[in-house]
């Protein structure tokens, strides 16, 4: 059940990611600082074929952002993924948008976002 509720809250910021993105591109057009680019990386925690793609995807989709490359993670590391950022004021602030992205993702694939406690088997309905 709190996948489908997490799923739909997914599927909502990123329609509001969409659309801000896109007054983002149209308001910067009148302006002189039209946009700073620059290439985060950023280590995933998403672990399955299907988080990567979703992830990716859902950069991809979202106006002023695109995933440039993705590292293979190793049994040592995880894996990394390269995203090309138009409009963030700051590498940090780039990061902190992804990483929110992710979580919001994990959350609807996994059930509950990640670094939370497990349920006790009393708690669950």
């Amino acid at each position: 059940m709190m996948r489908i509720i997490h799923g739909i809250g997914y599927v909502a910021y990123i329609l509001w990611a969409v659309l801000t993105g896109s007054f983002t591109i149209v308001a910067r057009l009148v302006r002189t600082d039209y946009a700073a680019p620059m290439i985060v990386e950023l280590p995933m925690r998403c672990a399955t074929d299907l988080e990567v793609t979703l992830f990716a995807s859902s950069i991809t989709i979202t106006p002023g952002t695109l995933v440039t490359a993705i590292a293979a993670g190793t049994s040592a590391s995880p894996p990394v993924i390269f995203v090309h950022a138009l409009f963030e004021d700051s590498e940090e602030a780039a990061l902190a948008g992804l990483i929110d992205m992710e979580t919001r993702l994990l959350a609807m694939t996994r059930g509950r976002a990640p670094g939370t406690q497990t349920e006790s088997e009393g708690d669950r309905s």
